[in-house]
């Protein structure tokens, strides 16, 4: 009786130990934290000298020593395979081992030379062994069957704490991943030039994954070819590396096959290219992902450690997130530079068509005295005797004013040949792509667009470049009525003809709340370029609104006041051809 008292004492008594200890390990929530308390009550629990937690690596495989107690410092760096040494075998059996002289074990694998025994149990969670949890002793047979009965029990519990823990970490990675991600792509999206967009996309990629270096690489025209167009954290030899072959780089297979890839270690891979870069660099790890648009690589980004690292699936998806963003950023500002180029375009356009409406009213102009000087000469008769040098400068003379003629109307004809080749126009559409065209230059400037666009507005015969030439001048001349920024009101409407004489219309209005004109200046607005009053900027532009809404057989109706803001119509007939 006494005996089963005693026996039921020393249960009771290792119980209150273990709950003592389960206690102890379920305190905390993080993860190195938790592991490293979990080998110090083992330890504790049972009288080692020594322990620790080993976990499988879920992407290498390899056992793994994340925590200790009682060992070398160089301890961490054994890395064993399922089956190897005492605690591979249980990993990969699922069996606890008790040895009592690990120099009669020929599994055993040497860290400690004092050590003599060494007990081991599988940890599992929901059935599956994730590592091994091993104590050491100095002493033989240190250890007993209630020492691996309370050890396994330890175990269990430690499993829990352990899976506990890894469950709130993938929630706070997760948390704080998906607040960086948010924060990341407002500043990747909020820039429209695309250096600058490239460039915030490897910096915040580097903070984003705590990289030592990031590079982002473009694909050539040719699609075989990747080009560095931007990094953070990188080295003059990792700068001045020669381009990548898609075909022949693992960062090229990315690319080609859209998908991620990781190297633990790029100085030692048989994948890398430039092992030589990389170790001149620091670079270790690396993570790369495709920069995907519309179901096409445009691109990789790449991110690089100063050490050994195997990143997560978590880290892989917020990365690979980042890049999706980071792809329609790029696509985004590459779109905004064609804009520009053909918002630029559109200007030279205009200045060319200035140029030629400034020629032939030059031209015009000339043609006139040209004529006179021509009649005038001839009237005079001249005739000088024979020999005199006379006779040769009046042939010069003649030859001299024809020819200018001739140059007065061949700028002429070349006027003429300007004349629009009319077809049906959506004046709403066309007003619409002309608003994409300028909406940054007006955003810039303070001036918000308004439309007012009548949905069922008739088309009109007329030539669409022209007509956008002309209105884009319109535009920018009312932009710059409003330096301080102001609303610029487009709206469109039919009018119906009143009789015989008077044809149904089309109408545009642009309306501003500028600084507006004098009667002066509203009454010569569009008048000729050789006699506006503007001293600079849109003078040409409004003489060509004229002269196109002329050959379109429109009228141009304005209203102003000063202060006040100024309102441009432009009238087009239905039904002209």
């Amino acid at each position: 009786m006494s005996e089963e008292l005693s026996e039921l004492k020393t249960r009771y008594e290792r119980l209150k130990l273990l709950h003592q200890v389960g206690n102890r390990i379920h305190s905390t929530l993080d993860p190195q934290k938790a592991l490293t308390l979990i080998v110090e009550e083992a330890v504790r629990l049972v009288r080692g000298s020594s322990g620790s937690v080993v976990l499988i690596n879920p992407t290498t495989g390899f056992l793994e020593i994340l925590a200790a107690k009682g060992l070398p410092s160089n301890a961490a760096e054994l890395k064993l395979q399922l089956g190897q040494g005492i605690t591979g075998w249980v990993a990969r059996t699922g069996k606890a081992a008790r040895v009592g002289d690990v120099r009669q074990d020929a599994r055993y694998i040497l860290l400690r030379p004092e050590v003599r025994s060494e007990m081991a149990v599988p940890l599992k969670v929901k059935g599956e062994v994730r590592g091994v949890l091993n104590v050491d002793s100095e002493r033989l047979e240190a250890f007993g069957a209630e020492d691996q009965e309370l050890f396994e029990a330890l175990a269990v519990e430690a499993a829990k704490v352990i899976h506990n823990t890894w469950l709130y970490e993938q929630l706070r990675l997760k948390a704080q991943l998906f607040e960086s991600l948010v924060t990341v792509s407002q500043t990747i999206n909020s820039t429209l030039n695309l250096d600058d967009a490239l460039n915030a996309v490897t910096r915040e990629a580097s903070i984003l994954m705590r990289a030592k270096t990031c590079s982002l690489m473009l694909l050539d025209d040719t699609g075989q070819w990747l080009d560095l167009r931007a990094s953070y954290g990188a080295g003059r030899a990792y700068l001045t590396k020669p381009r990548l072959s898609v075909q022949e780089s693992a960062v090229g297979v990315v690319a080609r096959r859209q998908k991620p890839l990781q190297i633990e270690n790029v100085q030692v891979s048989s994948q890398y290219q430039h092992v030589d870069v990389a170790r001149q660099e620091g670079l270790v790890a690396l993570l790369s992902v495709p920069l995907r648009f519309s179901g096409k690589a445009i691109g990789v980004l790449s991110v690089y450690t100063g050490r050994r690292y195997s990143f997560s699936n978590e880290e892989i998806r917020t990365l690979s997130a980042l890049a999706e963003l980071s792809a329609i950023a790029i696509e985004k500002a590459r779109l905004y530079e064609r804009v520009v180029d053909v918002e630029e375009q559109l200007r030279q356009n205009d200045k060319l068509a200035a140029l030629g409406l400034l020629a032939a009213e030059v031209a015009h102009e000339i043609r006139n005295p040209l004529t006179v000087m021509k009649m005038l000469y001839h009237s005079l008769d001249l005739r000088f005797p024979a020999g005199d040098p006379r006779t040769k400068d009046a042939r010069i003379i003649d030859e001299k004013i024809e020819h200018l003629n001739k140059i007065v109307e061949q700028i002429l004809d070349f006027a003429r040949s300007t004349e629009p080749r009319f077809e049906p126009v959506d004046l709403n559409r066309l007003m619409e792509e002309l608003g994409l065209l300028v909406r940054h230059k007006l955003k810039h400037q303070g001036v918000r667009l308004e439309w007012a666009l009548q949905p069922d507005l008739p088309r009109v015969m007329g030539e669409p470049t022209q007509l956008e030439q002309a209105f884009l001048n319109l535009i920018l001349n009312a932009a710059e009525a409003m330096p301080q920024g102001g609303v610029l009101t487009i709206r469109s409407h039919s009018v119906p003809g009143g009789g015989p004489s008077d044809a149904a219309h089309v109408a545009i209005e642009f309306k501003d709340t500028g600084h507006g004109m004098t009667e002066e200046q509203r009454r010569r607005a569009f008048s000729s370029v050789l006699r506006t009053t503007k001293r600079r900027g849109a003078g040409l532009g409004l003489a060509i609104v004229a002269r196109v809404v002329e050959t379109h057989h429109g009228t141009l109706k304005i209203k102003s006041k000063l202060n006040q803001g100024t309102t441009v119509s432009v009238w087009l007939p239905l039904g002209v051809s």
